[in-house]
């Protein structure tokens, strides 16, 4: 299993971030870094999309599910037939929200691993021979980053973003009134809620001891997933 993951995510995405950092005048590895991070995203862009109105349509049936759950509460056989008939009759596979999200792990664990051991020279061993291996990776970026070390005002930025990121996608959800949630969904938004202020702490923590390269990464895929929520939101929420 580790041998196929080397060798079909990430030596591949290795190479490309190899391959990038070559052709880009002044051989920038931050440059390269974020045209990877547009082009993953831009390749990805579709079954996040699909995801995204999935969990919406989800979300709106729940007060459905709830009802046939109180009505076959004693009948699980009978709940389960109902509530796929339920998802059927609105064309909704309830895996679907998370599916696409599963087939990007992989890739970004590849991702992960080789922006962490980039700056190693004996990591170009895995350069391919018809890439040009450079020799060594500059390890200053836009003449001032340092990628190989860590970076607190990009640790705080990163965690600024996420913030905002949680905001964008907690718009995607349908609105309910207090009176009309049961305890386990006002459980939830409270949840939600907490996570807004939590998880952004968290990234701070984390990528406060990280390598500038792999933080620069987490803030350009922030950002960009914020504008690609924002497209989705637009195109299919709007009403």
């Amino acid at each position: 299993m580790s041998f196929l993951f080397n060798e079909l995510l990430f030596r591949p995405i290795f190479n490309i971030l190899v391959f990038l950092y070559d052709v880009i005048p002044g051989n920038d590895f931050g440059v390269a870094i974020i045209i990877l991070t547009i082009l993953i995203k831009l390749i990805f862009f579709p079954l996040t999309a699909k995801s995204l109105v999935a969990q919406r349509k989800l979300s709106e049936l729940q007060p459905k599910v709830k009802e046939l759950q109180e009505k076959y509460k004693n009948d699980r056989q009978k709940l389960g037939a109902e509530t796929m008939a339920l998802y059927k009759q609105h064309q909704i596979n309830p895996l679907s929200g998370c599916f696409p999200i599963l087939i990007q792990l992989p890739v970004l664990f590849a991702l992960f691993k080789a922006l962490n051991i980039v700056f190693e020279p004996e990591s170009l061993d895995f350069v391919y021979g018809f890439i040009s291996n450079p020799g060594a990776i500059k390890e200053t970026s836009f003449y001032f980053l340092n990628l190989s070390v860590n970076n607190p005002t990009l640790a705080i930025t990163a965690g600024v973003l996420q913030y905002f990121q949680i905001k964008v996608s907690n718009t995607n959800r349908p609105k309910q009134g207090d009176a009309v949630q049961d305890p386990t969904q006002k459980s939830l938004n409270q949840m939600t809620k907490q996570m807004l202020y939590f998880f952004p702490i968290m990234i701070i923590i984390i990528a406060w001891n990280f390598p500038t390269g792999l933080v620069l990464y987490w803030v350009v895929t922030t950002g960009l997933s914020i504008v690609e929520q924002k497209i989705i939101n637009k195109k299919h929420f709007s009403n």
